[in-house]
């Protein structure tokens, strides 16, 4: 059997330009894109914090220590700068490849500065009804 799983996540990052007149995609820092183990092309599903959008597109390369988020083409009417995003990448794993499977996930702060990285989500704790 095989499984959709998470393989990578930037985590709230920020959305620093928006460019409706550009090739379709999303530009992002390269050096970001190293740290997640993003390619180049690579399909990503974007999920709007600010707004509540949802979109997919694919990544470009943009400038490595710029920490440019460029939302572009399209999708542009989705994010403005200064919007919150996470920007997830998915792959399909075979049954033998999910025990030993860790996502690539980055943390950043509004200044598109990594916090933190991790291989986990934590588990969340129950919520206390209202």
């Amino acid at each position: 059997m095989q499984r959709t799983l998470l393989t990578a996540k930037l985590h709230r990052v920020c959305v620093t330009h928006a460019e409706l007149d550009y090739e379709g995609s999303c530009a992002i820092d390269t050096d970001l894109l190293d740290l997640a183990q993003i390619l180049p092309y690579e399909q990503l599903h974007i999920y709007n914090v600010t707004n509540g959008e949802r979109f997919s597109t694919y990544a470009i390369e943009a400038t490595p220590g710029s920490r440019t988020i460029s939302i572009n083409g399209a999708a542009a009417h989705k994010a403005n700068p200064g919007d919150r995003l996470i920007i997830c990448t998915y792959g399909v794993l075979d049954s033998d490849e999910l025990a030993a499977h860790e996502p690539r996930l980055v943390y950043c702060d509004e200044k598109n500065r990594v916090t933190d990285t991790s291989n986990a989500i934590a588990m969340q704790q129950e919520a206390i009804a209202c």
